[in-house]
């Protein structure tokens, strides 16, 4: 019998330099505390790759499909891990072939990273599809194959498979530091926290709901969206701050074309209250051009201009469609359509502006009490934790803050 493992390839991580290494170590962890409930095993490095052995061999699939939804794998393959010997090799790809499903044409793709090894990858290619071509009776095709079957010689091991689960790319969450999202119920939020725990960063959640203006069904909906995304091991926290009050203050002493950029701006500054509790670096939010009133070049500016932090918009260029196919593919679509309250809808107003200066909204907020009102959305909010191997939560908080009051 073979050992059985999923074999983890990575692509961007093999193009760093000099801190290659600390990209490894974080794709490693990450990588253990994904699969800890599928093997008691680590994560261990083998030569410009991750292997994970499977404490049951029957997991072995589960194993790799796991590992596939970590940030930075390119892919995961279901491998028989076995010796370098020929024989062996032999052996392990009739088993490995037999796992991908009828085929009537076949490949065989050796590598060797170990130039110690006594067979050249094209003569291993030679023997083992001789092996396979004796044993199936299957034709040989090198252009298009029903199934290829890959070989690599390892550090003193050899792996072998004939199935990849492709993974999501990019770079393991925690290489890139923390942001804090503006996470709504809605679709686009959640698709644009997704793009940024996929460029490394770890993300902590702030939505806003309109209680006590509406139910708190926003709140469980986006701690569902929360626990959908936690798969990826990228996002350790989600704020609540109920907003409603505040909207309504905002709709009583401003002007009611604006109300919808300054519902915009004091989100913004309580985003960064938090932002400086977690260290965060960036603000993100799920704004896409001219998808709506305030998402105008105009607006967004006269919005950016109440920040300090870089305000991240992953999604500015991409349209609905697209936005939608993403949230399918990560899982969030189904949860976002749920019925909702909004606290975007709030006050909202016949005409809202969607050309605003600068000068308009500071003006439209003089009347405002801007510190007082973040200081009470701060001291009102509750969380919801994620498991995130990334995410260190802050040592303290403010008086009043703590974990949310309902259960999902």
């Amino acid at each position: 019998m073979f050992e059985r493992a999923a074999l983890i390839h990575y692509h961007e991580i093999g193009l760093k330099g000099r801190n290659r290494s600390a990209f490894e170590r974080r794709l490693k962890d990450n990588v253990t505390a994904a699969v800890a409930g599928i093997t008691s095993a680590d994560a261990e490095r083998v030569s410009s790759r991750l292997l994970v052995r499977a404490t049951d061999p029957r997991r072995v699939f589960e194993l790799a499909e796991r590992v596939a939804d970590v940030p930075g794998v390119s892919y995961a393959a279901p491998v028989f891990v076995t010796s370098r010997e020929l024989r062996d090799l032999n052996k392990a790809a009739m088993a490995a072939i037999a796992e991908a499903g009828p085929f009537e044409t076949f490949a065989i793709d050796s590598r060797r990273s170990n130039t110690d090894h006594p067979v050249s990858s094209m003569e291993m290619n030679r023997i083992i599809g001789q092996h396979v071509l004796d044993e199936t009776g299957a034709g040989v095709d090198l252009g298009d194959p029903d199934v290829t079957c890959w070989v690599e010689v390892v550090q003193g091991s050899a792996y072998v498979y004939a199935r990849k689960v492709p993974g999501v790319g990019g770079l393991p969450v925690g290489s890139a530091g923390t942001v804090v999202a503006l996470l709504s119920a809605g679709i686009d939020s959640p698709v644009a926290s997704w793009r940024l725990m996929k460029r490394g960063a770890v993300v902590v959640g702030v939505h806003f709901s309109g209680r006590p203006q509406t139910d708190d069904a926003s709140e469980r909906h986006v701690a569902e969206i929360g626990h959908a995304l936690e798969k990826y091991g990228g996002i350790g926290r989600i704020y609540v701050v109920p907003f409603g009050e505040l909207q309504k203050e905002v709709s009583l002493q401003a002007p009611p074309d604006l109300r919808v950029l300054l519902y915009r701006r004091l989100m913004v500054r309580v985003a960064e209250a938090v932002a400086g509790l977690e260290r965060a670096k960036a603000l993100v939010t799920g704004e896409s051009l001219g998808q709506v009133a305030s998402q105008t070049l105009d607006n967004i500016a006269a919005v950016d201009e109440a920040a300090t932090l870089t305000v991240l918009r992953p999604l500015i260029g991409t349209d609905k469609i697209e936005i939608i196919d993403e949230a399918r593919a990560i899982g969030t679509y189904e949860l976002s359509i749920q019925e909702h309250s909004d606290c975007c809808t709030l006050f909202m107003p016949r005409t809202p502006e969607t050309h605003a200066s600068i000068e308009q909204v500071v003006e439209g907020e003089s009347n405002l009490d801007i510190d007082r009102m973040v200081a009470d959305a701060v001291g009102s909010m509750s969380y919801v934790d994620l498991d995130c191997p990334a995410y260190r939560p802050p040592r303290r908080l403010p008086d009043g803050v703590g974990p949310a009051p309902f259960t999902l």
